[in-house]
């Protein structure tokens, strides 16, 4: 009898997740063909970040596409491979990193650490429980034990980081016309307020950008008051300098900055530094 139960739970939960999860059969092959390289990599000689340079240049030139995740209904795990924008690209790699330098190459794995990864408590809880701030996202990925942000330890000053942008402009994401939806992101924006946060001012970059790896996530702050950041990617270091590998939406591809990171922020005004966080070797099988 509690056998039958377990089963029941098992293939109740299996069923439940399937159908949160939406992955167009392209989607799938396209992963299924990332998942396939996996076991090339070598955790015993390569880094955590030498794993994520090589995996994020497989995926060069693949199509910027905005607001992949934000579908009609019930909030689903989406996975999207066809097109990406510059949060879902780095997902991806740092999911796919991480089952390589553990060597798995599983597609529900993959789909399993996606989940945990973008979701605050692990799990797919609705549209509230993603972690929609990339401060936010940060903070709690370093909570789990997946990263750690560096931004502090090698030079960064304190960086005040209230956002309310998503609360004040429900009228850009359908699913906070569900005033509950609303109220819940409401508490989350005053979680991230009372955190401790530090940047990097984009004036400063170029004196610190030797402690940058190749490999490490950037974040760019901005100057607009109600936001945290307007864009994520990963350093590569290229000629002595650090780059930025990006899913960029003004080339809307995948791709290495031409200029680098320092040049790349001076030109726009809204963007105002970087954070810095570094991903934590996971043990392989």
């Amino acid at each position: 009898m509690k056998f039958l139960l377990f089963f029941f739970a098992f293939a109740l939960h299996t069923f439940t997740s399937q159908a949160q999860t939406v992955c167009t059969p392209e989607s799938r092959a396209r992963l299924e063909q990332a998942l396939t390289l996996l076991p090339s990599f070598d955790p015993r000689t390569q880094t955590i970040n030498e794993l994520v340079v090589e995996i994020g240049k497989s995926f060069m030139g693949t199509p910027y596409v905005e607001k992949t995740l934000e579908l009609p209904g019930p909030e689903r795990l989406v996975i999207d491979l066809q097109g990406v924008d510059c949060t879902t690209y780095l997902e991806t790699v740092v999911t796919l990193a991480r089952m390589a330098q553990r060597g798995e190459n599983d597609y529900d794995i993959f789909e399993n650490e996606l989940e945990y990864i973008r979701y605050r408590t692990g799990l797919n809880e609705g549209y509230p429980s993603r972690l929609h701030y990339f401060s936010d996202w940060i903070a709690i990925n370093q909570k789990k034990g997946i990263l750690k942000d560096i931004t502090q330890e090698i030079g960064g000053t304190a960086y005040d980081n209230k956002p309310t942008f998503m609360t004040e402009n429900p009228q850009f994401y359908p699913q906070l016309s569900n005033r509950e939806n609303v109220e819940q992101l409401q508490n989350i924006e005053a979680s991230i307020r009372i955190r401790d946060y530090f940047f990097i001012p984009k004036d400063q970059i170029s004196a610190h950008e030797s402690q940058i790896q190749s490999g490490d996530l950037i974040a760019i702050t901005t100057s607009i008051s109600n936001l945290d950041m307007v864009h994520v990617g990963f350093a590569v270091r290229q000629n002595g300098r650090i780059h930025l590998m990006h899913a960029s939406s003004a080339n809307k591809e995948v791709e290495i900055s031409e200029k680098p990171l320092h040049d790349y922020l001076a030109g726009n005004k809204s963007q105002s530094g970087i954070m810095v966080a570094r991903l934590v070797p996971t043990q392989a099988n």
